[in-house]
């Protein structure tokens, strides 16, 4: 199965670089795959977008060996060569492998999220980065986050039960 061969690879990745990203690749997994089942998403578009979720950070690698850093514009940058290598022999079309590097290629910039998979995708991973903040922000400013940064129902029902019900 595509998801389970991209995992390893991904896990065989990180494991001697930074291995605490395969935690975050696999929650990133798991959050796309709550908001696509409350999406009704399915059949390949559902293996594509898992497979995005699980190569999302893939670029810090390269970016900590190149430039020393992890931070987002270097991931951006770095994450498409390195998605393409691991998407090798795996049976997906230009098209699909272009479409994954695209969104692993911007998954840092608002402005290019377009497209229910870039969507879900920046939702399961801004969950991520949300989670971080209980404790650190007020009810509003996380209400505002979500507000701001989902769009799915699911998605945004999903945020709203993780990040505010454990604030309070």
């Amino acid at each position: 199965m595509l998801i389970e061969k991209i995992k390893i690879k991904m896990m065989s990745a990180f494991e001697t670089t930074i291995p605490s990203e395969i935690d975050h690749a696999l929650n990133v997994l798991d959050n796309a795959e709550l908001i696509m089942a409350g999406e009704k998403i399915s059949g390949r578009t559902r293996e594509l977008i898992s497979v995005t979720a699980l190569l999302h950070d893939i670029g810090m690698i390269n970016a900590k060996l190149k430039y020393g850093s992890t931070s987002g514009p270097y991931q951006e940058k770095e994450g498409p060569s390195s998605a393409k290598i691991l998407l090798e022999d795996e049976n997906l079309d230009e098209t699909e492998i272009e479409r994954i590097c695209y969104i692993i290629g911007h998954h840092h910039t608002f402005s290019k999220v377009h497209g229910t998979d870039f969507i879900i995708l920046w939702e399961a991973d801004m969950l991520e980065a949300l989670k971080k903040m209980i404790g650190k922000n007020n009810k509003d400013n996380m209400k505002a986050a979500i507000q701001k940064n989902f769009q799915t129902k699911s998605g945004i029902r999903l945020a709203e039960k993780i990040l505010l019900d454990r604030m309070f």
